[in-house]
């Protein structure tokens, strides 16, 4: 069978799933039946410095986006980072350190941007026994308005300044979690790589309002008749998360750099995606709090058998085999050409895909009598959004027309993609060969 053993900067874990710094880590309690479930590891929530008492709201803390089953596709969130006092939390640290000594134990730390803080917290922090550290430039709400989380997570310049402190007061591993909320997630990747972070961890959640009560006419989740922005979490940011994972893996100047890869993951499918595109491991927290911990164990056999089909014996396998084909728009192979077939026999004669083509696309779809549809070949460009639409798996395929054949659309014949390609002046291989 598959082994799921994972090494992560050192730290090594029985699987790749480790729980996001997040309500379901903020204590002890938590932790340790996280473990008991099969956690390969989890990031505490952020830890604070001494000070006044962090102060959460005590109204709803969360907004939501629902399918239309209503399986739950996003979490907004309002909390703040843990408002249990630091001693507490690194007591607590260091006995789930002791007892799970075979799992993954990594702090999250938030505190302001002065050296002297940091300084303050860290030592304290490394008497815990954890096995790392994880630097929150990523909360996009209450944190950021007093000059943290994404505040630092949005400038470059700060991100290496911090990362450079912790460094040389921290013996154990670094990890920078980043911001979704910037332009270019390179920019500060670069700047955490520069800094002399051991890994990079993402995406933190995007600065968000999930929906108005319009009765109350306040954002929702609303206190006391008002509301305010939140982080926006769950499997809706997954898209997301892949593209900035992606981004950072295939960067020359943070080529190497490892991650730990967030957002959306759910199933043991969303794992292997990510690590496909250079994540070590991943962290997941809303899938756990939709379905509790023991969801989990799904994961964990999912990906085992999925390894064990392909012939992987260890999740370095396949760690970064995709990052590869992640390419700009310019260098795809224009000579690649699909068009899109209809399965009759699975057809359910709803008709979306024909008035979703005909409406809003290409005219692709013909309607004949007693619903039968058909696609025309020379209008079709193979966009896929018919594929899209169709509420039947599998009923609507793209299928690749053959060197040779003629393409109804423009008359020409299909030339030998593979063969053009390799030679194509756009073709990164063929450049690198120049």
């Amino acid at each position: 069978m598959a082994d799921l053993t994972t090494e992560f900067l050192g730290i090594t874990s029985p699987n790749p799933f480790w729980l996001a710094s997040a309500p379901p880590t903020d204590k002890e309690y938590n932790v340790r039946r996280a473990f008991e479930a099969g956690w390969g590891g989890v990031v505490w929530k952020t830890l604070g410095e001494d000070g006044p008492p962090i102060v959460n709201v005590n109204g709803p803390r969360y907004g939501a986006i629902w399918g239309a089953d209503r399986r739950l596709l996003g979490l907004n969130n309002i909390e703040l980072i843990t408002d249990r006092p630091l001693s507490v939390n690194l007591e607590e640290i260091a006995r789930v350190k002791s007892d799970y000594p075979d799992r993954a134990v990594i702090v999250s730390i938030m505190v302001p941007c002065e050296e002297a803080s940091w300084k303050a917290i860290l030592p304290r922090v490394a008497e815990t026994g954890a096995d790392g550290i994880e630097l929150n430039f990523g909360c996009p709400h209450g944190m950021s308005e007093r000059g943290m989380g994404a505040a630092v997570g949005q400038v470059p310049e700060y991100i290496e300044m911090v990362t450079r402190w912790c460094k040389a007061n921290y013996d154990k591993p670094v990890i920078v979690k980043l911001t979704p909320n910037i332009t270019d997630i390179r920019y500060p990747a670069r700047a955490a790589h520069n800094g002399g972070a051991d890994a990079v961890s993402l995406i933190n959640t995007i600065s968000s309002i999930t929906s108005v009560n319009l009765d109350t006419m306040s954002p929702e989740p609303s206190i006391d008749g008002k509301g305010s922005h939140g982080g926006y979490c769950g499997p809706a940011v997954k898209p997301i998360a892949l593209n900035m994972v992606a981004e950072i893996a295939r960067d020359t100047e943070t080529s190497g750099l490892p991650i730990s890869a967030i957002g959306g993951v759910t199933t043991w499918r969303d794992a292997a995606e990510f690590m496909s595109l250079g994540a070590g491991n991943v962290q997941v927290c809303t899938a756990a709090m939709t379905y509790g911990f023991r969801m989990v164990q799904e994961m964990i056999a999912g990906l085992s058998q999925w390894m064990d089909e392909k012939g992987h014996t260890s999740t370095a396998d396949f760690i970064g085999q995709a990052v590869p084909n992640v390419t700009d728009w310019q260098y795809l192979n224009l000579n690649y050409i699909t068009k899109a077939r209809i399965d009759q026999d699975a057809c359910i004669k709803c008709g979306r895909c024909y008035a979703a083509c005909e409406d809003t696309s290409h005219q692709a779809i013909w309607m004949h009598e007693g619903r039968v549809f058909e696609v025309n070949d020379a209008e079709c460009v193979a966009c896929n959004l018919c594929v899209d639409v169709c509420p039947v798996d599998g009923c609507i395929t793209m299928e690749e027309l053959a060197p040779g054949a003629v393409d109804e659309r423009t008359g020409k014949v299909v030339e030998d993609a593979y063969a053009n390609w390799t030679t194509h002046p756009n073709n990164p291989a063929s450049q690198a060969a120049e």
